[in-house]
């Protein structure tokens, strides 16, 4: 009978032990933000940057208020902000916290906005970046970091997913799916199966669709990258593959330019475009599918007939389709702010996965955190293997760079210059 109760006695210490294993994981899988300071403090927090409103911010406001009821915080729109931001953080109303970008770091003109800010690396802060993703994080040369992604971005298509279950159509995932996939739409009637804006050079369909496949094809090549930062002329033969991509991708057909150039700006008009529901594919950046929820109800034809959307990776190449993983928005803390030891704390509140990826959500952008399965709409990004992710920031191309790249492949997307002249013509853009 001891023998017995003994063994009964083990098993449910085991089982107890067990529980309270799979009860402390689960507390460890969302664990996110414990207060450090005294619950009563007071203050008040301005953060500023050049959103016309930031409502998913004000919202991060009332949750970080119910930890800290006595602590006022607000936002505020600063005019011509990426000018004006260095002026503003040397006057007397300072912000105490104000959004900062990856590439205004090591130009003169934007000194004020780097030196000004607090290094968001010191441990003492406690700021979860681990939970972010760490390609997206700012290289710097002393290993400070004056700024941490709140928002990320990156390029892809639109698409109506309703369409394509209607047509009994997938989803392509390679290049010569893409292009399968466009004939046989054009074959059902649909005359514009991928679109684009294509007006003007900033963030036209060219770039959008290109950009992933050039980085991929310099990833890793040091002596490429610092020719192409210098704006070497010879490091126009770096392009190369990424003008001839395109030019094949134009002689394919899967775009009618002529129907493209009727799209008057890349936002707006090609979400109410795309909400029009006849055009499979819609390329495009995070930034733009972050204002379409807003205007499903700005267009007539969504009401009429709402589908069912997604964003999605645009397969320029034959092996798959590439994740572009780059920074948008991103925050740093005045070193000199007069409420410092909260602007922290609310910095610490916010750089947790939940507060992250809830406002990103309510943005509609891109989450910076490990995990985007949580959001539809970009899950298709999470699924994309390491090996096919790529990021400016890891491989240090500069936004000069990249100004060069945009320019030539617009005009031979265009049509306007041939691969040897745009190839010939990098640093003279």
């Amino acid at each position: 009978m001891k023998k017995i109760m003994c063994v009964l006695l083990s098993a449910l210490m085991i089982t107890s032990l067990s529980a309270c294993t799979v009860q402390i994981h689960e507390e460890e899988a969302t664990k996110g933000f414990s207060p450090a300071i005294d619950a009563s403090a007071s203050g008040q927090i301005c953060i500023a940057g050049g959103y016309d409103n930031f409502e998913a911010l004000e919202a991060e406001f009332d949750r970080f208020n119910e930890y800290y009821p006595n602590v006022e915080l607000m936002y505020t729109k600063i005019d011509d902000y990426n000018n004006m931001i260095g002026t503003v953080l040397n006057g007397n109303d300072a912000p105490d916290i104000y959004v900062n970008y990856s590439w205004m770091y090591g130009r003169d003109q934007y000194k004020d906005s780097i030196d000004h800010a607090e290094d968001l690396a010191d441990p003492k802060l406690g700021l979860d970046l681990e939970c972010i993703r760490s390609n997206i994080i700012l290289n710097t040369d002393d290993n400070t970091l004056p700024m941490v992604p709140v928002f990320s971005n990156t390029y892809g298509m639109l698409v109506n997913n309703s369409l394509f279950e209607k047509e009994g159509l997938s989803v392509p995932t390679t290049y010569k799916e893409l292009v399968d996939v466009c004939e046989k739409f054009r074959n059902k009637g649909y005359e514009n199966p991928m679109m684009g804006f294509s007006r003007e050079e900033t963030t036209s369909l060219f770039t959008i669709t290109i950009y992933p496949f050039f980085c991929e094809t310099v990833t890793g090549d040091t002596e490429a990258v610092d020719k192409l930062n210098r704006l070497d002329p010879s490091a126009g033969e770096y392009l190369r593959p990424s003008l001839e991509k395109m030019v094949q991708f134009m002689n394919d057909g899967c775009v009618d330019l002529n129907e493209c150039d009727k799209i008057e700006n890349n936002y707006d008009a090609v979400i109410l475009r795309f909400f029009e529901g006849d055009v499979p594919m819609m390329t495009c950046s995070g930034d733009t599918v972050s204002g379409t929820k807003k205007r499903e109800s700005r267009s007539d034809a969504f009401i009429a007939n709402p589908f069912d959307y997604a964003f999605v990776p645009i397969p320029v190449s034959d092996e798959g389709a590439y994740f572009l993983d780059m920074p948008n928005l991103q925050f740093s803390v005045n070193r000199n702010s007069k409420s410092k030891d909260i602007a922290n704390e609310f910095m610490r509140f916010l750089i947790t996965p939940g507060e992250l990826n809830e406002m990103t959500k309510n943005k509609g952008l891109v989450s910076p955190t490990k995990d985007l399965s949580f959001n539809s709409m970009y899950a298709a990004f999470g699924d994309i293997p390491q090996s096919r992710i790529v990021s400016p920031e890891v491989i240090g191309l500069t936004d000069d760079a990249v100004f060069q790249l945009r320019q030539a492949v617009y005009a031979v997307g265009k049509g306007e210059m041939t691969v040897d002249e745009a190839v010939r013509g990098y640093g003279s853009f």
